[in-house]
């Protein structure tokens, strides 16, 4: 099976909402995923989606370790996974989605070239509080850090609060995960790199290794700061972070 044949396989899994499995393509090499990767997100471009942004893995060093793996992971946000706030999630859209907390941050300025810590408000105005919806488009949510790769490092839609201007220390907020205003998960935004903001320059390091270009009004999910947890029918699903604000949508 090639490349090409590999992103047709995933994305129609997305599509149909069915998995797949990976025995169908045992030896990808972790270049061979991100151009997989790729792949399926111009078969999105084809279907008239449009890049909004992008989302890093393994921004906790636990995580890192037991992946066996020594950099972060990236990957794409698309039109087409865009959730708007209070709205309703069909979950027979998914095959096992997953709710992630997360910081947004939103891009201001074009990122072409990895940029230092201390220019970052230069490129970004604007963050929100954000949950990610991850759901993994193979068999028994087990898979490789290639696979992972290859299917857009499981991200599968994103709901973004309210913009407030860039906070210069955003190292320690308190993180909470709720459903139907029950906590789930709590952490702190240092679980994200130490500093949220610090994700901004990791993305612009992986990115421009490869020639992608970070475009304004692009949005930037820093990385998960707790568990994420399982979503069922029937249930309002909040993050909250402290300082910044809230951000909820419903499943059904």
């Amino acid at each position: 099976m090639n490349l090409d044949q590999v992103a047709h396989l995933i994305d129609q899994a997305t599509l149909k909402a069915q998995p797949i499995q990976q025995k169908d393509f045992p030896d990808l090499s972790l270049q061979d995923a991100y151009t997989v990767q790729r792949k399926t997100i111009n078969l999105r471009l084809e279907r008239a989606e449009h890049i909004t942004g992008f989302k890093l893995g393994f921004t906790s060093r636990a995580k890192m370790e037991q992946m066996g793996v020594h950099d972060l992971i990236w990957g794409f946000l698309t039109s087409g996974m865009q959730i708007n706030p209070l709205s309703e999630v069909d979950l027979s859209k998914y095959i096992k989605p997953n709710a992630e907390p997360e910081i947004a941050f939103r891009v201001s300025q074009p990122i072409t070239e990895s940029i230092p810590l201390k220019d970052v408000p230069k490129y970004v105005d604007k963050m929100a509080v954000a949950i990610e919806l991850i759901d993994t488009r193979y068999e028994k949510f087990t898979f490789s850090l290639e696979d992972l790769v290859a299917d857009n490092c499981s991200s599968a839609g994103y709901c973004i609060g309210k913009w407030q201007n860039l906070k210069e220390d955003i190292t320690d907020l308190p993180i909470t995960l709720m459903v139907n205003s029950k906590v789930q998960e709590q952490g702190s935004s240092s679980a994200i790199l130490n500093n949220p903001l610090q994700s901004v320059i990791e993305l612009s390091r992986l990115t421009s290794k490869v020639g992608v270009k970070i475009k304004p009004g692009h949005i930037i999910l820093a990385g998960a700061a707790t568990k994420h947890i399982p979503l069922l029918k029937n249930n309002e699903i909040t993050t909250q972070i402290d300082k910044i604000g809230a951000v909820s949508f419903k499943t059904k």
